[in-house]
């Protein structure tokens, strides 16, 4: 009878961290599609519900923005993306950590710049804070044009 009982308590302990973690799953891919989003629209207060204060925003050309600046260069237009396409995309999940890369391809209209195409590799890791994931970090690399 225990043996039976501690099986059945196992079998369900295994289904709940499986469902948890395509939960977390499907909310991390969510969350990087609200941040894709929200990088073409501007919208500051979407994009401050999305990252941590601590965020580090890493360019591929090496300059590192901070969450302010990551925020306030996206609302003024400095950095406006027209369209962002995202392929490739792999999610892995290590606790309340999640790691997503990705191929960008973008068209941009930056604020006193020519219209420019971009095609970068990424890196995003994301952390759950209680019920959310919140992004911690990004990194960009410059990639050949996979579109």
């Amino acid at each position: 009878m225990i043996k039976k009982f501690i099986f059945a308590v196992s079998f369900l302990m295994v289904i709940a961290v499986s469902a948890q973690k395509k939960n977390d799953y499907e909310l991390v891919t969510g969350a990087s599609e609200k941040l894709r989003l929200a990088m073409i629209s501007g919208e500051k207060s979407v994009l401050e519900s999305l990252i941590l204060p601590e965020l580090t925003y890493g360019h591929s050309g090496g300059h590192i923005d901070d969450a302010k600046e990551f925020v306030d260069k996206l609302v003024s237009k400095k950095s406006d993306f027209v369209t962002i396409d995202i392929t490739n995309q792999n999610v892995q999940i290590v606790g309340n950590t999640a790691i997503v890369r990705h191929h960008l391809y973008a068209t941009t209209a930056d604020l006193g710049k020519a219209p420019g195409d971009v095609s970068l590799d990424i890196v995003l890791v994301w952390v759950k804070m209680k019920k959310d994931w919140k992004l911690l970090s990004r990194q960009a690399v410059k990639a050949e044009k996979k579109k």
